[in-house]
């Protein structure tokens, strides 16, 4: 940081005088506030607070279950982090329907066999993030051994398309059944959201409609 500031002549405080407010009543202060504790404490750690209080609010419990689970799936160190018990809660508890009751009890036995092979594997020993993974399962044909694992990890990378998909779809649902229209049946609702969410399909098909009427 020194050299950063020296470079760019950028004055450097001295971190152990005092600290001294520019404005309001804290100009008074009694206590002795070095400079770096003003900034380590009442701006650094302050602001840190604040967005994780942000983050707190804005996701709720289980989605933060949900990235702490998947997290489960890190690979960096030779897949040291890997936690099958957490990829298996992550599987049973978020993903029931995608995988057979079968294929919940292999997955672990599967998981194990994944943890000797792939460290030694050439392509599937350095990695760091699970979309190069991905990658390397698909283009070794290790997809194919272990399908499963390639399955939850389509499934993790598409949570923000499917989040985004779902938050889509409400805010739809708001637009079309309001308060003059609330008594609308569930089936004229789907129908209508289908047809106000995939705008461009719909006029794709009003189009191809029309052609085959008019017998082009």
């Amino acid at each position: 940081m020194v050299f950063f500031c020296e470079q760019h002549d950028i004055d450097i405080p001295d971190f152990n005088s005092t600290y001294v407010a520019r404005h309001g009543h804290s100009r008074h202060q009694k206590d002795h506030v070095t400079i770096e504790h003003h900034f380590r404490v009442n701006i650094f750690l302050v602001t840190g607070d604040k967005q994780l209080q942000e983050l707190n609010d804005r996701f709720s419990e289980q989605t933060m279950e949900l990235l702490t689970l998947s997290n489960a799936l890190v690979l960096k160190d030779a897949y040291k982090a890997f936690n099958i018990e957490d990829i298996c809660t992550l599987v049973n508890k978020y993903y029931p329907l995608d995988f057979s009751e079968q294929e919940k009890i292999s997955l672990k036995f599967q998981l194990q066999h994944f943890i000797i092979d792939a460290p030694n594997h050439p392509d599937l020993k350095n990695l760091s993030i699970m979309l190069e993974l991905c990658q390397s399962l698909a283009r070794t044909g290790k997809s194919r051994t272990f399908y499963m694992i390639d399955g939850l990890i389509h499934l993790i990378l598409t949570i923000r398309v499917s989040t985004a998909t779902t938050e889509r779809s409400f805010s739809a649902m708001k637009i079309i059944k309001t308060r003059l229209q609330n008594k609308m049946e569930d089936e004229f609702l789907l129908d209508n959201m289908i047809i106000y969410i995939e705008k461009e399909i719909t006029k794709i098909l009003v189009l191809i409609q029309l052609l085959m009427s008019s017998g082009i």
